[in-house]
């Protein structure tokens, strides 16, 4: 910034202001205290470099403006001491933050010494990342790596050997304007270089052999202010290619459009985190739909489910994690640019505090999605090392050295006791060559241009960038970038405007995204343009040039070509790029390149060796760099020819080869279902047929519960012990249940509809409700508890006989239940699921339970179908053996006689390792402890009751609102029909049970208890999780719970007839 001339000149001013100053020390208390100090000095060393210009450039021309000498030099002087005092901020936040990091690392280094503790063998030398003996850091070998594709023959080798597959494949990007063709690229900061990867990934992906279709999901937005394609509900992405494979009916890439969030306006990406679970819901719905056609047409009858799900950026990753958690599907995730990245470069700025950069960028909600997408993932897609090695480090959820650990006992058959590290592997991304003339002429590139029909006019582009030009011959300097102060277009204007020789060789064009009033531009945005435009002013750089105001994508390879065809050069001088696709562009139409030496284009030069490397902050080096390529010919014969020749290593076919490898290698998960017939029930609701198919299936899928959670590996429920005569017992009551069951089927229709307790003694679990309604209220005691669940069946009594179906969603188990239920007078068949152990566990009630055989069992029966969706990177016994250590360590610290937490055994189930909390004031929040786990690889789900006295650990994508997701998978209740009835507060998964596509009721009054201090300590606010302020959000309050209050939000919400 410091050739900046308004800088200049307000140095110039502090100067003069000197004795101005001076004279002023006696009624200046900041001055007499700071003695010597040179406001001047302190201003060019310590804050020039460090600070965004644009506030104290209007102050100062504010200040300049003013008439009366002493009024001006103090407005000065007050400026003066406001950089001082910004400065001095800067160093208090840099100094909290180095803080925080040494902390982090010491934990980092504590976890990993605890996690290799728990592991059974000493380090092998392959542990200890022997680079010739085992698999890299980051799963990515070169001895597992595939031979590139370099030919047409290796191409047509690839489809013979995966033609016969048939895959589904789902991607995830919902923030930005997503079309197919004329994409608005760096209309707004959502619609860049992401945009057009997934549009072009899915568009490769679904011209592939072996791939039968490809959805990309993203938001549909039908807003005034964008165009009306963004608003169609499907769009099928045109082949770039001739030699595609044999298609079917549905088959081929499409962009699927799911209405989420506000209706009717278009906004960005910071603010859609409320809306992430509807879009869950809708996503969810789309799939369950897709993959029931794709079963017509290429599954035989059964469900065609995606073999992987791809998440693009956070908030598509937290998406992505709930998605492929519903559907026991493989999850990919691509960071594209990280939160825990910009935090620090935001932090080190000095110009705003943590809670200030959460506030404006939603930033701690950022990163524990992404911190959620490595707890979830089976592969994180990265372009460059530099993303893994610079970026990934800084997150709970991966380490560098325990992640090659882990991999190398993975490799030897080796326990890893419960822990998982995602693999990460580099993909550098594709690009289409169609569009590129071809290259076979002389080094001179004279061959460009349309040598078929030499009478074709030059693209009108070409027309709207040369007017700029004096001299339109001179090679052109292209740079490609939104006005945006990372991207450095500032420093790159100094740099050609400072250096004659350069000047009079070359011209400079800046393709700055579409603008039409730069008033109307974001702040920063237009700040950086207004820049540029005042230092081509000052150095009299008119008709050397260029920045038109528009330019459509379909433009941006002709821009190149007319750079090459002069024997130009590209730049890209960003500060950092995360990887740098305009370079892949560039080389591949003929272009050398200067490129900024930090990030991805790193790893780009290694490949192309087509250009030269410098270092961004350095303006001098820039200039040199550009000189020395566009003044030496053989250089930049040589740098051109390096780039057409490596180019075909980042085509699309090389990048979606590499990409179907690393899914073939994940191991398949699908929902699957213990039965016959892996199908949808197709059948009428009503045909007694079909409920007994389905009684012949739940035969095969439910077991009775003995004691409620005490069961062996085997996934039985009960003391069993492997012996006969437990087998055959097990088996007598396998066959209770079923006959038990049976006589439900044609039960309904014998029994009067008045008696609620009658009517729901023989049913099958959630066959026939049209609506349910989900009792998940945490902030109440038992009593109230009770007369909320009656007031809810008299509420509903008078509704259609069997209708509506009946869950109770808590963190209790089903013995407590049970408890509960008998104290309060209610059936347990007045339900049709319970939800426990804080959603690790689903029960359906036993029809009959006079008529089981022992007088312990429960009359309920579990649904073990559950359990394999959510088993998914469970810690087992590793998991548990860490947080009884962790339990020890806090009663420890704590120095109480009597023990703050223990294990509770009773309450602990296979899939729930329970804790009881006696002092919740002393215990540590949710995000330190599951912070604590990460660090260990550990990956699980957290989770304090309300009063903070109970502690529940359970699978990472388990929770009450993803069980209720599942009963939609697995039975096919509508979530739309769902009406979850919730307190004022609740469990650490209440914000859960609020968002989505299901009604939320929210009970309100003074019988809700006050949550525990342990709840307070969150990472983000709610309101960063729920849209309480939509308009057309499905949340309902009401006061109280009696059953005419509950009859009116049914009423209200559609579930029962006024």
């Amino acid at each position: 910034m410091a050739g900046n001339d308004w800088i200049n000149s307000y140095l110039e001013a502090i100067l003069d202001a000197g004795p101005g100053i001076d004279a002023a020390k006696a009624s200046s208390l900041l001055l007499r205290e700071r003695g010597s100090f040179s406001p001047t000095r302190y201003f060019v060393e310590e804050v020039i470099t460090g600070f965004d210009e644009t506030d104290l450039y209007k102050t100062w021309v504010r200040a300049a403006a003013m008439r009366s000498p002493q009024e001006r030099n103090t407005r000065l002087e007050n400026m003066c001491w406001r950089i001082w005092n910004l400065a001095r901020k800067k160093k208090e936040i840099e100094g909290e933050e180095a803080l925080g990091i040494s902390k982090r690392r010491l934990e980092r280094e504590r976890a990993r010494h605890d996690a290799t503790a728990d592991m059974s063998e000493d380090l092998s030398e392959g542990e200890k990342g022997d680079a010739s003996n085992d698999l890299s850091a980051h799963g990515d070998s070169n001895r597992s790596r595939m031979p590139r594709i370099s030919s047409a023959e290796a191409i047509e080798a690839w489809a013979s050997q995966y033609k016969d597959k048939k895959l589904y494949i789902v991607l995830i990007s919902i923030h930005g304007l997503i079309r197919g063709e004329n994409m608005e690229l760096g209309r707004d900061s959502d619609t860049g270089g992401q945009v057009k990867y997934v549009v072009e990934l899915a568009r490769a992906l679904g011209s592939m052999p072996g791939v039968y279709r490809v959805d990309l999901l993203t938001r549909q937005i039908s807003a005034p202010d964008v165009d009306w394609s963004y608003g169609e509900p499907t769009e099928m992405l045109t082949p770039r290619t001739s030699n595609m494979h044999e298609m079917g009916e549905s088959s081929g890439a499409y962009i699927i459009r799911i209405p989420f969030g506000p209706k009717d306006k278009y906004i960005p990406k910071e603010l859609l985190w409320p809306h992430i679970q509807e879009f869950v819901d809708g996503a969810l719905s789309h799939v369950m739909q897709m993959s029931k056609v794709l079963g017509e047409q290429i599954g035989g009858g059964k469900p065609a489910w995606p073999v992987a799900i791809h998440g693009h950026y956070a908030d598509a990753g937290d998406s992505t994690a709930l998605l492929s958690g519903a559907l026991n599907v493989p999850m990919l995730f691509t960071g594209h640019s990280l939160g825990r990245d910009k935090l620090e470069q935001l932090l080190k700025q000095g110009r705003q505090t943590r809670e200030e950069i959460n506030e404006t960028y939603k930033i701690m909600r950022r990163i524990e999605a992404e911190e959620l997408s490595l707890d979830a993932s089976e592969i994180v897609i990265t372009s460059t090392r530099q993303e893994i090695e610079e970026q990934w480090r800084l997150y709970d959820g991966f380490d560098v050295i325990l992640e090659r650990k882990l991999r190398a006992r993975i490799k030897r058959g080796v326990s890893c006791y419960g822990r998982y590290m995602p693999r990460m592997v580099v993909i550098p991304p594709g690009m289409e060559f169609k569009h590129i003339a071809s290259h076979d002429g002389d080094a001179d590139g004279e061959s460009e241009g349309n040598d078929d029909n030499p009478a074709n006019p030059d693209p009108p582009i070409w027309t709207e960038i040369m007017r700029f030009f004096t001299n339109p011959r001179k090679p052109m300097i292209l740079a490609l970038a939104r006005p945006d102060p990372k991207k450095n277009i500032t420093t790159l204007v100094k740099a050609f405007g400072e250096c004659r020789p350069l000047r009079e060789l070359a011209n400079l064009t800046l393709i700055m995204g579409n603008r039409e009033d730069i008033d109307e531009m974001s702040s920063t945005n237009s700040s950086v343009l207004t820049t540029v435009l005042k230092l081509i002013d000052k150095y009299d750089l008119y008709g050397q040039v260029a920045y038109p105001k528009h330019h459509r994508q379909s433009d941006v390879p002709e821009i190149y070509r007319l750079a090459a065809k002069t024997k130009g050069v590209f730049i890209n001088p960003a500060f950092i790029e995360p990887f740098g696709l305009t370079l892949i562009e560039a080389a591949a139409n003929g272009l050398p390149i200067v490129a900024t030496k930090n990030g991805g284009p790193v790893d780009i030069h290694k490949v192309l060796d087509n250009g030269i490397l410098v270092d961004p902050h350095d303006q001098q080096a820039i200039a040199d760099a550009l000189y020395k390529l566009v003044s030496d010919k053989q250089l930049w014969a040589r740098c051109r020819q390096n780039g057409l020749k490596n180019i075909h290593q980042f085509s699309w076919p090389e990048h979606c080869k590499t990409y179907l490898s690393k899914i073939f290698s994940c191991r398949p998960r699908h929902p699957h279902w213990r039965r016959r017939d892996d199908g949808f029930e197709d059948s009428e609701p009503d045909s007694p047929n079909d409920s007994l198919r389905d009684i012949k299936d739940l035969s095969l899928n439910l077991k009775l519960s003995l004691d409620g959670e005490k069961r062996e590996d085997s996934g039985t429920v009960g003391n069993t012990t492997g012996s006969e005569d437990a087998a055959t017992a097990n088996e007598k009551n396998l066959k209770n249940a079923v006959a038990n069951l049976s006589k439900g089927v044609l039960g309904p229709q014998k029994v009067a509809s008045g008696e609620r307790t009658e009517h729901n003694s023989h049913k099958l679990p959630l066959l026939r409700r049209k609506y349910v309604i989900v009792i998940a209220v945490d902030s109440v005691i038992n009593a109230d508890l009770i007369s909320i669940i009656e007031s809810t069946f008299v509420a509903s009594s008078d509704s259609m006989s069997g209708s509506i179906g009946f869950i109770l969603a808590t963190h209790l188990t089903i013995s407590e239940i049970h408890n509960l239920l008998t104290t309060g007078g209610i059936v347990p068949t007045d339900f049709d699921a319970f939800i426990c152990n804080s959603g690790s566990d689903i029960y359906y009630p036993s029809s009959n339970s006079e008529d089981l055989i022992d007088p312990s069992e429960l009359p309920f029966a579990l649904d073990i179908d559950y359990h394999s969706q959510i088993e998914y990177r469970w810690g087992g016994e590793g998991l548990k053996k860490t947080l009884v250590r962790w339990a020890a360590s806090v009663n420890s610290q704590n120095g109480e006689k009597e023990k703050i937490v223990t294990e509770d055994v009773e309450r602990s189930s296979t899939f729930c390792h329970a804790f009881k909390v006696k002092n919740p004031s002393l215990v540590p929040p949710v995000k330190e402890l599951r912070t604590q786990m990460r660090n260990q690889a550990l990956r699980c789900h957290v989770l304090y009751s309300h009063d903070g006295s109970k502690l529940n650990v359970i699978p990472v994508l388990a929770s009450r609102s993803q069980a209720l997701r599942y009963l939609f998978v697995r039975w096919g209740v509508q979530l739309s029909n769902m009406a979850v009835f919730v307190g004022e507060s609740g469990d650490t998964d209440y914000e859960g049970l609020l968002g989505g596509v299901h009604k939320s009721v929210i009970l309100k009054g003074s019988f809700n208890t006050v949550p525990s201090e342990v709840h307070s300590a969150r990472s983000y606010p709610l309101t960063d999780v729920v849209a309480f302020d939509n308009p057309h959000n499905n949340i309902l309050r009401i006061d109280g719970y009696v059953a005419s209050d509950i009859k009116f939000a049914l009423e209200k919400l559609g579930i029962q007839k006024k």
